[in-house]
């Protein structure tokens, strides 16, 4: 059985995330969306809600779980045996960044391949950053974000707005 792990903050899931889940679902026979926490960001979400709306977004597909660590990834794949690190690229410093993080894990687990794959073009610009910027200005999510998560992204919004008054 072959299995990936895709990982990222998810903050919130995007269409863009849910395409590269999805590519990556008709390749492997699993697939292990892992939740993980970026000590650079300020999340929106808690990890439950992020798992949560992740799951909700990919329960169509019958060989996608979701999962959390805290460990570093390199240490969590490790105990997934024969796994892969699936990262998406929308641009060139994706890459940069990403190539540099595949070559600690190797360091890290000799035995952990990365697969990049490159976005579907309309995702090229689409990140969760992108999204909490438009939600909070009241955009239309439906065409950034997966539809079992607008009203949480919508609420989240408003929520904060009324934190921060």
């Amino acid at each position: 059985m072959t299995t990936a792990i895709y990982p990222g903050s998810f903050d919130p899931i995007t269409l863009g995330h849910l395409n590269i889940i999805r590519r990556a679902a008709k390749i492997f026979d699993r697939v292990i969306v892992c939740v993980m926490v970026n000590r650079e960001k300020t999340p929106m979400f808690t990890i439950a809600e992020r798992m949560d709306m992740v799951r909700r977004s990919t329960e169509r597909f019958g060989n996608v779980e979701v999962t959390t660590t805290d460990k570093l990834l390199a240490e969590y794949a490790h105990e997934v045996k024969g796994a892969v690190i699936v990262k998406g690229l929308r641009a060139v410093s994706d890459f940069d960044y990403e190539f540099q993080i595949a070559l600690v894990n190797k360091k890290m687990n000799p035995e952990l391949e990365t697969l990049f794959l490159t976005s579907s073009e309309k995702y090229m610009f689409l990140s969760s950053t992108v999204v909490k910027e438009m939600a909070a200005y009241g955009a239309d999510l439906t065409e950034f974000v997966p539809r079992e998560i607008v009203q949480d992204v919508i609420d989240k919004t408003k929520t904060r707005r009324q934190t921060e008054k």
